[in-house]
């Protein structure tokens, strides 16, 4: 009997155990997955959790309804990885040892990389969305908050889902126009990169959004400290901007797990092959979603697109076939834009945000780089399909994980 191992059961652990299930014969192999926590958060509700859009209750769930009775699933920290040895050690003192493993330990938040941020004004007048924890408290602060300098704010560079600090910009002017405040708050959206987005198609389109809201936008600006005795972030060119609510997305970091087992880079993602899904130092070890060092985004469309193409390449592996170099960085994102409206926007490794249709070539019902109700309606059909298909393993009907061409107008990344 032979042993894959998958550490972490968040969206990529979860979708690639039943993927593999179904794919493995149980008479040969024994697919263990391992997480320490119980709850099953859909992060892509934390965005809303704030505005009263989704309740609490919507957004997280038992994660162990949702792997497969025949997987065997551990509840403990993981200790150490030994890819030398082919072990990995639980916080128990238990060791389990593996032919295959799968890294889909994620990403998350480091408000202590940046002086002053995760200090006493932590969840006071500083908060993040990217945790259940801390949309939860900014719910409870905009429910009360009469106003002033709201300062929406991204750290560094890769950060998991990178349109959710402007979603979240153009969120918050929506909401204080339906609570009849939106002459007393003064939004800034804050960035280290040049422009709206990671993407020069789609930063033309978001940042004429920003100018219609009424949106300053502060661009190249490289954080240094938090000053949170005088409500100011200050850069290392000593710029500095005033807030009274500072809504920020810190440093997203690779799992410490990660760190201890000496495996990742400086931001402990690990060095993961771009097509192949093959970690680069290891060729029995794989990486998925938030976990890997991919020049791709960090969003739940891609671990999806991802996790099929991973499922046929750990079969290759088995059978000692040559792995498919498949995988082409293909993203989609709804890009909720406020008031009921919502943008599409969909790239790969090569190419820019395109226009035209999705999913269907020529008919749609969804239309790529424009604003509109249908693509609203498909964020918000999108917790359904998470709960029901996604995390389950079950494709997505008429949706590759490759990038279709057809039917869009596109500009190829030269760079």
């Amino acid at each position: 009997m032979k042993n894959l191992v998958i550490l972490g059961a968040g969206t990529s652990g979860t979708m690639m155990s039943n993927h593999l299930v179904s794919k493995l014969p149980k008479k040969d192999w024994k697919i263990t997955i391992i997480d320490q926590y119980k709850t099953h958060y859909y992060q892509p509700g934390f965005l809303f959790l704030p505005f009263d859009i989704y309740t609490t209750k919507q957004v997280k769930k038992n994660g162990k309804k949702f792997i497969p009775k025949d997987v065997n699933y551990i509840q403990e920290k993981i200790e150490l990885i030994e890819p030398e040895e082919n072990k990995v050690n639980l916080a128990n003192g238990s060791t389990l040892e593996y032919d295959i493993l799968i890294i889909a330990t994620g990403a998350k938040i480091a408000p202590d990389e940046i002086e002053g941020m995760n200090g006493p004004e932590w969840y006071k007048s500083i908060f993040d969305f990217y945790t259940y924890e801390g949309a939860k408290a900014l719910r409870n602060k905009l429910r009360t908050w009469e106003g002033g300098k709201l300062v929406v704010h991204i750290t560094e560079m890769p950060i998991k889902c990178p349109v959710a600090p402007l979603e979240f910009a153009f969120l918050a002017d929506s909401y204080f126009k339906n609570k009849g405040m939106r002459d007393k708050v003064d939004i800034t959206y804050v960035t280290p990169l040049g422009g709206a987005f990671t993407k020069p198609k789609a930063t033309k389109a978001l940042h004429y959004l920003l100018e219609e809201k009424n949106i300053k936008e502060v661009t190249d600006f490289n954080i240094e400290r938090v000053d949170y005795e005088n409500n100011k972030i200050i850069d290392y060119a000593d710029v500095e901007i005033e807030y009274d609510l500072l809504v920020t997305v810190p440093t997203n970091m690779g799992d410490a797990l990660i760190e201890r087992s000496g495996m990742g880079d400086d931001l402990n993602f690990v060095p993961t092959h771009k097509a192949t899904l093959q970690t680069k130092a290891y060729e029995n070890i794989f990486a998925i979603g938030d976990a890997t060092n991919l020049p791709a985004s960090k969003a739940g469309s891609v671990a999806h697109f991802e996790a099929e193409i991973l499922t046929e390449n750990i079969l290759r592996f088995i059978k000692g076939e040559p792995l498919k170099e498949e995988f082409d960085g293909h993203a989609n994102c709804f890009v909720e834009t406020g008031n009921g409206k919502a943008l599409l926007i969909d790239f790969n490794y090569t190419h820019e945000p395109v226009e035209g249709t999705f999913p269907i070539p020529g008919v749609g019902p969804l239309k790529l780089l424009k604003e509109s109700r249908t693509n609203h309606m498909g964020k918000m059909a999108f917790r359904w399909i998470y709960w029901n298909m996604l995390i389950k393993g079950i494709h997505i009907p008429f949706v590759s994980a490759t990038m279709n061409e057809k039917g869009k107008k596109f500009d190829k990344i030269t760079n």
